[in-house]
C-alpha cells in the first residue's frame, strides 16, 4: 500500500494524523469528532458511507489511517493506551496502541476491516472489549 501522509507514520505522529482527520471530517461533512467513545459511532457511519459507494482501502488509505489514529487516540485518552510500534504483525501499518492489561491493539486495522467487511467488524465493539482489558472479537483474533 502506497501512503502519502502529511506526517511520518510513527507513534509520536499518530495524534497529528488524528487531528488532521478531525479537521478534514469537519470541513467536508460538518462531522464533529470530539474524541469521545460515543464518536466511534460516527466513524463507523463515515466508513460505512465509503463502503456504500464502493471505495477501496487502497483509494482511501490516508483517510483510513487518519480515522484509525483517531480511534487510537480515543484509546489513549479514555483507556490509558500508549502509541507504540506494532510488535505483532498488523495488516495495514506498523502502529499499535498498547493498553494496560489488554496488550496491543490495532485500531487502524479495525477501520480498514470495517471498510472491507462492513458491520461484521464493529469498531465500537472492539473498542469496548479492548478498553475494558478484554481484547478479542477482532477480525484476526487479537486486539
Amino acid at each position: 500500500m502506497q501512503l502519502h501522509l502529511k506526517h511520518p507514520l510513527e507513534p509520536g505522529s499518530a495524534p497529528r494524523h488524528a487531528a488532521d482527520i478531525v479537521a478534514t471530517a469537519a470541513d467536508i461533512s460538518g462531522a464533529v469528532l470530539d474524541y469521545s467513545p460515543d464518536s466511534i459511532d460516527l466513524v463507523e457511519d463515515i466508513v460505512d458511507g465509503f463502503r456504500a459507494v464502493g471505495v477501496t482501502g487502497e483509494e482511501l488509505a490516508e483517510s483510513l489511517v487518519g480515522f484509525g489514529c483517531y480511534v487510537g487516540e480515543i484509546l489513549t485518552r479514555h483507556a490509558g493506551g500508549v502509541w507504540r510500534r506494532a510488535s505483532a504483525s498488523p495488516r495495514t501499518v506498523p502502529l499499535a496502541v498498547e493498553l494496560p492489561g489488554a496488550g496491543e491493539c490495532h485500531p487502524i486495522d479495525w477501520v480498514f476491516g470495517r471498510l472491507e467487511r462492513g458491520a461484521d467488524v464493529s469498531i465500537r465493539g472492539l473498542y469496548s472489549a479492548a478498553g475494558h482489558g478484554n481484547p478479542g472479537g477482532s477480525p484476526e483474533g487479537e486486539c
